[in-house]
């Protein structure tokens, strides 16, 4: 039986995230890549030096360029009978078509999982992250997604370079559910929320939207994306795609900056595993202290400020 990881691509390789599911993957064995959408055959090629990979699938239709869990998931149920588990990140795409691909196959998701214990027995957050359950599943198929801030991502490179490259057929989607209509697209020179070694994120604390470009100042110094709490987003502050946290994005830094946040139990589920956590509060009784490597007891609006130019004067060095 072989093991299956969705791999997302940007059309030339395989997204980072995925490669954090390919290194939970091949923890049980030679994995099989399936990449689909334009480009995938592109992406194919640069996915075939993946340490661990040993066949890719390829369905390069334009019908599944929009990733609609109505047209992905009758694909891979169609490849699930030779499959003992399908692997995808914990991402938006992984979410929306793995459901729907565990409700054909009449099987439970296990999701986001942490870590490996076995073929048939894995470790997932509950409870926010307070607590780790361990899950044994007994189905013929195991669909799994993947907690991307568990896993180192697999290198791109060091393989045999020998995986074959396999195209398969397009199959027949639910036309009729759903539709894709338009998509808007934020584009940014900064590093990708969840792939950047350095984030700086705002609270409440930075109190409107305007006052979060002192964190983009910082952000530009240190080639750091910049995200933000339930809090900041819900105020209008900034948009959703910089959540961090257990309704937004589940992150691991080498270095997480948290800048007016107060550190609620939804937000430190999604960055509680960064390497080094840093946070600016002038509330010293504020929870993300108990969390933090290092704390400053400060008014951010002085601080920060600061450490922008504290940071003018190493990088000139």
């Amino acid at each position: 039986m072989s093991i299956l990881v969705f791999a997302e691509h940007d059309g030339k390789e395989v997204k980072t995230p995925s490669l954090h599911a390919i290194t939970a993957a091949k923890s049980l064995g030679k994995i099989t890549l399936l990449l689909i959408g334009s480009g995938a055959k592109t992406a194919a090629e640069s996915a075939k030096n993946i340490p661990g990979v040993g066949e890719i699938l390829v369905a390069e239709s334009e019908k599944y360029n929009n990733l609609l869990a109505e047209q992905v998931a009758p694909l891979l149920v169609s490849l699930a009978a030779s499959c003992s588990h399908i692997f995808a990140a914990a991402t938006s795409v992984g979410k929306n078509i793995f459901p729907r691909t565990a409700a054909l196959l009449d099987v439970q998701q296990i999701s986001e999982i942490s870590a490996v214990k076995s073929a048939d027995t894995f470790i997932r957050p509950i409870y926010a992250g307070n607590a780790l359950a361990t899950v044994q599943s007994r189905d013929k198929v195991k669909l799994i997604t993947v907690r991307m801030a568990a896993f180192e991502a697999s290198p791109r490179t060091g393989g045999d370079g020998t995986a074959a490259i396999k195209s398969i057929d397009a199959v027949a989607g639910h036309d009729d559910l759903a539709k894709f209509v338009s998509s808007a697209l934020s584009h940014s020179e900064r590093p990708e929320l969840t792939s950047a070694r350095i984030v700086i994120s705002g609270g409440r604390g930075m109190q409107n939207g305007e006052n979060f470009k002192l964190l983009d100042a910082v952000a530009d110094k240190l080639g750091a994306a910049v995200g933000a709490s339930r809090a900041a987003v819900d105020s209008g502050y900034v948009p959703n795609e910089f959540q961090v946290g257990q309704t937004g994005k589940v992150i691991a830094p080498d270095l997480y900056i948290a800048v007016g946040i107060s550190g609620a139990i939804q937000h430190l589920a999604g960055m509680k595993d960064s390497k080094v956590i840093a946070c600016i509060n002038k509330d010293a009784d504020a929870p993300i202290f108990q969390v933090a490597d290092y704390g400053l007891v400060a008014d951010l609006f002085e601080a920060v400020p600061q450490f922008s130019a504290a940071l003018d004067g190493v990088l000139k060095k």
